[in-house]
């Protein structure tokens, strides 16, 4: 029989969440300095197809919440399985060194993002945020996206699948 939570545990709650796969992002915008900012983020999904909207979220604790509240608009960057290391990057260190020794590249709009083995990327107007306990839930209409063949980055129980997606198929 599984475990159950019967009195509130955060670290409980944390783990029940965590045996549900997400796919793996780094979100980007350019900062209110016009510095690129970026962050690694797995509370991606989609909302709607018409409008095309998608949602995230964000701690209100990151010391990037203003850039992405104020920023017109940001791109999604689906990590593929090739790119832990920008995962890795993205999610610990100093903000301003993250991009350090990337290549500057810019989805249509002009919005920083990274290179062309993202699985998928979506570039969105940045169209409402809602505070939620901890967090806000930014909704972005997607303006332009993009994707390749590369299998994507997914995390699961505290750590990273590598393995690609065709045999997890089999």
């Amino acid at each position: 029989m599984s475990a159950a939570l019967t009195e509130f545990d955060a670290k409980f709650f944390r783990t029940a969440l965590g045996r549900f796969a997400t796919g793996v992002t780094v979100v980007t915008t350019t900062g209110l300095e016009g510095e690129r900012i970026g962050l690694t983020v797995s509370s991606f999904n989609s909302v709607s197809l018409e409008p095309p909207l998608v949602l995230w979220s964000l701690s209100r604790a990151s010391s990037s919440l203003a850039a992405f509240e104020q920023c017109e608009r940001y791109v999604i960057n689906v990590l593929s399985a090739e790119q832990l290391a920008l995962a890795r990057r993205f999610a610990t260190g100093k903000t301003a060194e993250r991009f350090n020794g990337l290549p500057r590249i810019e989805a249509p709009g002009g919005t920083p993002m990274l290179d062309a083995l993202n699985a998928a990327w979506f570039e969105c107007r940045n169209r409402s945020r809602y505070v939620e306990g901890d967090h806000v839930i930014m909704v972005g209409e997607v303006l332009a996206c993009g994707h390749s063949r590369e299998d994507p980055l997914v995390f699961h129980a505290g750590g990273f699948d590598l393995t690609p997606a065709r045999e997890r198929q089999s």
